[in-house]
């Protein structure tokens, strides 16, 4: 499946571009938000940031004189700004979760349904993997990580199931065969599931892997400090605990006006086209005049 930008023309419409302003794209992926946003700058410029290779790779496919790719996780936007000799910004893009391009490498370990180790990291050459943390986290740390990233009721059930058969060395060590693991704890015999028992399990360990809250956090708060007076931050998330975050965030920081009273969702044709995208919420905030 092509990458398909998610709440594309929306997030364009709450960022409010100016053809002359400097914008970053915080979650470059498959460069369909970058395009876009690139279609609507004449003397602007673009800083776009991903901790993935592929994106990477994608990125120097774009040859224009306002655009930049930095390698970096968006948790040092700061930093990165600092490289381009930026002092401010007009607008930040946040296209959260895992992107298309990851799901469907069979090789990422991101899907269940896909044979592959179980790495999930965004960048395969920094920190460790999912399997890293199922072979060296305690009981007690694997059932945190199951209930805090996964919102998993059975998280204390599955830690001890998971220590239980590393202590026998036989855990299982790919996507299929660690899903298929979780699924014979968790099923309840006659009972049809909404999703495959080991979703949660697995985007916990996705977020676990890639500290994925904690930089969001700092990326948010990079994006604002750097701001201009009415820049604009707009953030697409697709889980719960994401969108948590960047609810508060935009709520509570007093340098910020939220003109996104409710998230925007995607509309029936959207979810009809892509169905990624039905669990998306979009929320912008509006740097205040200091």
């Amino acid at each position: 499946m092509a990458h398909v930008p998610v709440l594309l023309e929306r997030a364009l419409e709450y960022l409010a571009i100016r053809p002359d302003g400097i914008y970053v794209d915080a979650t470059f992926g498959g460069g369909g938000h970058a395009a876009a946003i690139l279609s609507r700058l004449t003397s602007g410029r673009l800083i776009a940031i991903d901790a993935d290779p592929r994106a990477a790779e994608i990125a120097t496919t774009i040859r224009d004189r306002r655009f930049s790719f930095i390698s970096a996780n968006f948790r040092a936007l700061p930093a990165v700004l600092d490289g381009c000799a930026i002092a401010a910004i007009d607008g930040a893009l946040f296209d959260l979760g895992v992107s298309s391009m990851q799901l469907d490498d069979p090789g990422r370990g991101f899907a269940l349904s896909k044979d592959a180790p179980l790495d999930m990291r965004m960048n395969p050459a920094a920190g460790g993997s999912a399997y890293d943390i199922l072979t060296t986290a305690n009981e007690a740390e694997l059932a945190d990580i199951f209930f805090r990233y996964g919102e998993e009721r059975a998280s204390r059930r599955i830690a001890r199931a998971i220590i239980a058969r590393r202590a026998g060395g036989e855990l299982p060590a790919t996507t299929t065969e660690f899903a298929a693991f979780i699924a014979g704890v968790v099923r309840r015999p006659g009972r049809r599931e909404r999703i495959h028992p080991a979703t949660r399990v697995f985007q916990a360990l996705r977020i676990a892997a890639n500290d994925e809250l904690d930089a969001l956090r700092e990326g948010l708060e990079g994006a604002i400090l750097r701001l201009r007076a009415a820049g604009r931050i707009v953030a697409i998330s697709f889980h719960s605990l994401e969108d948590r975050i960047v609810k508060q965030t935009f709520r509570n920081d007093a340098r910020l006006e939220v003109v996104t009273r409710r998230p925007i969702r995607p509309d029936q044709a959207e979810i009809a086209a892509n169905r990624r995208a039905r669990s998306a919420k979009m929320r912008a905030a509006e740097r205040k005049a200091s």
